[in-house]
């Protein structure tokens, strides 16, 4: 089972940037790709956006097109996530997981277990 750890997060002004790291024990075509999710107080968990491990293809929300930009390091096993004009709105707490083949729309896919995620706050 690959194990996954976020970081990365903080706290930053309304159109600032962070960049988080999701380091995987190892990445493999075991698995279709690695996501990023995010919970905000008293919200559902929501899809951010998603890659594939075959050939790189990458999906976002509509709320975080143009801003949000998915990348993986293989060399590395490390997903990341860079977040540019920033909003209130991106705060949450942000999860990585990887998602199974099989899955479905990887923004929607819920996994059974989530790590302890990593904290994005944006405020003046």
């Amino acid at each position: 089972q690959v194990q996954l750890v976020e970081s990365g997060g903080g706290s930053v002004q309304p159109g600032g940037s962070l960049r988080l790291s999701c380091a995987a024990s190892k990445i493999t075509f075991d698995y279709w790709g690695i996501g990023w999710f995010r919970q905000a107080p008293g919200k559902e968990r929501e899809g951010v956006s998603c890659i594939t491990t075959s050939d790189g293809a990458t999906y976002y929300a509509d709320s975080v097109k143009g801003r949000f930009t998915i990348s993986e390091n293989n060399a590395k096993n490390t997903v990341y996530l860079q977040m540019n004009s920033l909003k209130p709105e991106d705060t949450a707490i942000y999860y990585c997981a990887t998602i199974p083949w099989g899955a479905g729309w990887c923004l929607l896919y819920d996994s059974d277990s989530w790590g302890q995620g990593t904290q994005v706050t944006v405020s003046s």
